[in-house]
């Protein structure tokens, strides 16, 4: 008994670098054991991770300190890069969607912050790590802290004792920075409902990056010109997908002749909706192309509709027009998916691994064209580690370029929270074009995401919560808890009422730029229960990105300015 009693000592509280494997995974299980369970419709889930560290702490489980950063710092590299990643293929399309006027009131809500953290600390007597600490937990973004605990090392100012206290404002008010969110959504939830003329969002669910109509052609005009001279005239994109002539359905090509009488299955944004019914006579309403579940095999004797995957490794980073399918194979490519937004087929599009296009036209030359393209899901099941290592390489060389502000003594540099994060987004955004395989699993990608979080967390709870209930008991935590209620609550309700009244946006939108901005997926569910539809998560994963590289460089140089 004595020998098993010295060996659970030596494996749970002897610190080395197996016991601290040991003590994260235990950390990682029964937090994630906790955030399975809501307390009404809140629940902090992963986060209770976060506060098991904490306790694990305080009631005395040390650590290896050495594995014990490795851990924190690796586990963000990951989930930073992963979550660069997966939003790169649909950041950029995304920014014509509306997505420039969220990601502004995001930037704009960042720096309502900032200037709120400056009263603050002329207010309080607080010092400017500590603020900053609180104001991470009050914004829920836990990789802001890191950036700026790694500035304070490279500063030569990380002493242990000051990164602790950061963790422990940051762990204070963390819990009101959740809650606090989903108060400020309930109050403009209230407003909204006695406001008017609230305008819808202008991509209100990534299935409807595209529309498709019916049009009758009523414009003598257009009797006789060829497809090609029908985009040229309407100087927009889109793709005529079938031409009913006679009754029988075709699949048109670039120099199939339009005629009077005839009806067109045009694929188009929906803002151009009203434009190509005037080029083209009326629009037919006599069917929803648009409703989930449509038949598209019925609508000819010799058509189907498939949805192909584009898994061959040599299509990576091809142009769609290199492919010339519609003159080879007498096929359409009526729409693609790429990383859950639907992008109009265009000649210069650039393909991606894990691309999924919609072809229309004749049955024995679809599958040609799946021959062609791969569409064998199981070939993109083993992710390419070289692409994904390489880029974090990168990530961590571009956070530790010193970037160089007037009038600042020291350089601001992305660190290991920001340098991965843009990277990623470009890698997953232009690695293709350089023929770079960068796809990965949507189950692959939230594994990682997961796992890098989870034990960043459990990290940072075990390396902080030593003095964590000493400090609100006898120091300053009631203080940091106060002002981080205030730093959440403040420029929330202000960028929402200015949001709402000034601009108009409708509560989904809102909320989705609010959680986005504030990087709060807690808030975020309770969001979407306010509103019918996926606005709050399609404009939430909009504005995440840029938020939190904004929120990680702009919280540095506030730290540079005030020590």
């Amino acid at each position: 008994m004595e020998h098993l009693s010295s060996w659970l000592t030596e494996q749970f509280l002897t610190p080395s670098i197996t016991q601290t494997i040991i003590a994260l995974s235990l950390v990682c299980v029964i937090g994630l054991w906790l955030g399975k369970y809501k307390i009404g419709n809140i629940t902090l889930g992963i986060t209770f991770v976060f506060f098991v560290g904490i306790l694990a702490s305080h009631f005395g489980l040390r650590t290896d300190p050495m594995m014990l950063s490795f851990a924190q710092s690796f586990g963000l590299v990951i989930f930073v890069y992963a979550l660069g990643l997966e939003v790169g293929p649909s950041f950029f399309p995304s920014l014509k969607h509306g997505g420039v006027m969220y990601n502004l009131l995001s930037i704009g809500m960042v720096f309502v912050t900032l200037l709120l953290c400056w009263g603050l600390y002329l207010l309080f007597d607080i010092s400017m790590p500590n603020l900053l600490g609180v104001m991470s937990g009050a914004v829920t973004n836990t990789p802001v802290l890191a950036a700026l605990q790694d500035t304070m090392t490279q500063m030569g100012l990380g002493d242990p004792q000051i990164l602790a206290d950061m963790a422990l404002a940051c762990a204070v008010s963390y819990p009101l920075g959740v809650v606090g969110v989903i108060l400020a959504l309930a109050v403009l939830g209230v407003m909204a409902r006695k406001s008017k003329g609230l305008k819808k969002s202008v991509q209100s669910d990534a299935s409807k990056a595209t529309y498709i109509a019916e049009y009758e052609v009523t414009n003598p005009a257009l009797s006789g010109v060829e497809v090609k001279q029908a985009v040229h005239i309407a100087d927009r994109h889109f793709v005529i997908s079938r031409i009913w002539h006679e009754n029988e359905a075709v699949i048109p090509r670039y120099n199939s002749v339009i005629r009077e009488g005839d009806r067109l299955l045009v694929i188009s944004s929906n803002e151009d909706v009203e434009l190509l019914s005037a080029l083209f006579g009326r629009q037919v309403k006599e069917h929803d192309w648009n409703k989930p579940g449509i038949n598209w095999d019925s609508l000819g004797d010799n058509l189907v509709s498939r949805r192909i995957i584009i898994t061959k490794p040599k299509f990576n980073g091809v142009k769609l027009g290199a492919l010339s399918l519609r003159n080879d194979y007498a096929v359409n490519i009526t729409r693609i998916d790429r990383a859950g937004v639907q992008l109009l087929p265009n000649p210069s599009l650039y393909l991606q691994l894990g691309d999924r296009i919609t072809v229309v036209g004749d049955g024995a030359a679809v599958e040609q064209v799946s021959d062609l393209l791969g569409d064998k899901i199981e070939l993109l099941d083993k992710p390419k580690l070289t692409s994904f290592f390489g880029g974090i390489l990168l990530g961590c060389l571009l956070g530790m370029v010193p970037f160089y502000i007037p009038s600042m003594s020291m350089p601001v540099k992305l660190g290991l929270a920001g340098g991965p994060i843009i990277v990623g987004i470009l890698m997953g955004a232009f690695g293709p074009r350089l023929h770079l395989t960068t796809y990965i699993t949507n189950s692959a990608t939230q594994l990682v995401k997961q796992l890098g979080i989870v034990i960043y967390m459990a990290g940072l709870g075990l390396a902080s919560g030593a003095k964590f209930f000493e400090t609100i008991m006898h120091g300053d935590g009631l203080l940091w808890v106060a002002i981080g209620f205030i730093i959440t609550m403040v420029p929330t309700i202000i960028v929402g009422i200015l949001s709402m009244k000034i601009f108009k946006i409708d509560l989904g939108s809102v909320a989705g730029t609010i959680c986005g901005s504030m990087a709060n997926p807690m808030a975020l569910d309770y969001a979407d229960s306010l509103v019918k539809g996926d606005e709050p998560s399609v404009v939430y994963a909009t504005v995440y990105p840029l938020g939190m590289f904004i929120r990680i460089i702009t919280a540095q140089i506030l730290l540079l300015f005030f020590i």
